[in-house]
């Protein structure tokens, strides 16, 4: 690992995220590899290990990356840094205000599920049965703001709230890293301060890329959704099959000769 992103989402993380491959660190797993690959469990598992204090075994999601951005590995930057001490970490940052604006749009349109009450806990058993990658990935979502006390709600109360979490993380890693080892970096400054802290000489001779992350990711879940569902639905005819040719047989076989 070379490169560790301390920033919230919605911070430019998907741009920063094609970047630095683009640099030459990649793959970087951002929120997009969590939903593609299933990661959504060990996140959780992550979370509740950190709370008791347990290791986690970071390249079980890790192997063969070379950067990290975005939720959930973020809110791990410490653990992260400690693990990987080579490694520069990053820290996207953007106006508070239009970093709510943004991240309510996105993460707060969805459905809170609460799992402690019954109607909550059968929706959740039914969304994680049907579509186990992308509902491991919104759950691991909401503890993560949950953790950070962040509903994204849109009320005043949640904005003032969400605002000064967002910037007390700022503030909370300029006091925890380095400065020799981190950047803190808005994604509208381009190349130029991204390769003078990598150390990379040449910059590429393309635009910087300006990923607006509210729209591909929506995208990508619903792309997630889809194949989850019929590969649910294909599993289930498939099962259907079986059974109707099975009891064709059975008939068959118990049927008197004549």
């Amino acid at each position: 690992m070379d490169v560790i992103g301390a920033g919230f989402g919605r911070t430019g993380t998907l741009s920063l995220k094609v970047a630095l491959e683009r640099l030459g660190y990649g793959p970087c797993y951002h929120m997009v590899e969590v939903i593609k690959h299933g990661h959504g469990v060990f996140w959780r598992e992550a979370a509740h290990k950190r709370a008791r204090g347990e290791h986690i075994d970071w390249e079980a999601v890790f192997a063969g990356y070379r950067a990290t951005v975005d939720f959930p590995a973020a809110g791990f930057y410490e653990e992260l840094a400690r693990t990987y001490p080579e490694a520069k970490v990053i820290l996207t940052v953007r106006d508070p205000q239009r970093w709510y604006d943004s991240a309510s749009r996105s993460f707060g349109g969805g459905p809170t599920i609460d799992p402690s009450s019954a109607r909550g806990y059968l929706i959740s058993k039914a969304m994680g049965l049907l579509f186990p990658k992308l509902w491991g990935a919104m759950s691991a979502m909401q503890e993560s703001l949950e953790e950070w006390g962040i509903s994204l709600d849109g009320s005043p109360q949640d904005r003032e709230r969400a605002t000064e979490d967002f910037e007390r993380h700022v503030r909370e890693v300029q006091e925890r890293i380095p400065a020799e080892r981190l950047l803190v970096y808005k994604v509208e400054q381009g190349w130029g301060p991204l390769c003078e802290f990598l150390g990379v000489e040449a910059l590429p001779d393309e635009p910087f890329p300006h990923l607006n992350e509210g729209e591909q990711v929506p995208k990508l879940m619903r792309r997630v959704m889809l194949s989850e569902l019929a590969l649910r639905l294909g599993k289930a005819a498939a099962a259907t099959s079986t059974l109707a040719l099975g009891w064709w047989a059975l008939r068959r076989v118990m049927q008197p000769t004549s």
